[in-house]
């Protein structure tokens, strides 16, 4: 089967349901987006974020697919309480933060910070999807915490490595 099928040609992309949509259509910025992030965390390089790189695989699916009649969604309320079970692992040994935090650090938290980012920028697109109502509240809460996942794990991989938060101060202006 060749890679290429011609059938996107025309601007449009083929949906779970067999239907065709825009390619710039506001449901695959969302999906664009977060196979970004999906390709952001394979940069981190870092086997243990195979696990999440499987559910945002699911989410993208579950994006390809409005949630509308009986559809089975496969991110879900259970998969929100793993990220917050893995964000307070993280945070056991980050000190309380009291000040913004630049993103950077040693490579491998530079990395994370940048997945963030990215995965910032797939939930304002799947906020824009969820107002319209073409996706769960699942899909939202997900990535919100799945980006203060990163945010968790980028700080402690600093301290890790012995370099710890680099704080932000205001320029001076004078």
């Amino acid at each position: 089967m060749p890679i290429y099928t011609r059938t996107g040609d025309d601007g449009t992309t083929g949906m779970s349901d067999g239907g065709r949509v825009e390619k710039d259509s506001d449901r695959m910025c969302a999906i664009g987006d977060v196979d970004e992030l999906n390709a952001a965390l394979g940069l981190v390089g870092d086997e243990n974020l195979k696990p999440l790189q499987a559910m945002l695989f699911e989410l993208g699916a579950d994006l390809a697919s409005p949630p509308q009649g009986e559809v089975k969604h496969r991110i879900v309320q259970e998969d929100i309480n793993h990220i917050e079970e893995w964000i307070d692992r993280a945070e056991e040994t980050n000190e309380p933060l009291k000040t913004f935090i630049l993103p950077g650090g040693c490579e491998f938290a530079a990395r994370l910070h940048y997945a963030r980012t990215v995965c910032r920028r797939a939930e304002r697109s799947v906020t824009t999807l969820h107002r319209n109502n073409g996706c769960t509240k699942e899909a939202l809460v997900f990535l919100n915490r799945t980006s203060d996942l990163l945010f968790a794990m980028a700080r402690s991989i600093n301290k890790i490595a012995g370099l710890g938060d680099i704080p932000w101060t205001a320029r001076d202006k004078d």
